[in-house]
């Protein structure tokens, strides 16, 4: 069972950024990614954005050229830089460990972004 901690969420204004964090209880493997997924009240969980231990990345067409995901040299700690943000993208920020590039068990607790019009 992997342990996944984030940080970073608050209350920002619309056309500002955010940066989120991740730290993982262990490094990638070569077969797994790490990203964000995010929630929002009565919607259903959906796909940010997540990175390969190769560096292959995917996002979510509605943060496409707004958002960098990234990780660091040690692989254990996955990054979302968030720009340009907007009220849409309010929502609880979930980080997961995967295989391959799709979503895993393993989810954090979730932390809150709220973006102000």
């Amino acid at each position: 069972q992997v342990q996944l901690v984030e940080s970073g969420g608050g209350l920002v204004q619309a056309g500002g950024s955010l940066r989120l964090s991740c730290e993982a209880s262990r490094r990638m493997f070569s077969s797994n990614n790490m990203g964000w997924y995010r929630q929002a009240p009565g919607n259903q969980r959906e796909l940010v954005a997540v990175i390969t231990s190769s560096g292959r990345t995917k996002y979510g067409d509605s943060v496409k050229d707004r958002f960098i995901v990234s990780t660091n040299d040690d692989k254990n700690t996955v990054y979302l830089q968030m720009n340009n943000l907007k009220p849409e993208d309010t929502a609880v920020y979930y980080c997961n460990m995967g295989l391959g590039i799709q979503a895993g068990r393993n989810w954090g607790q979730g932390t809150q972004v709220t973006v102000s019009s």
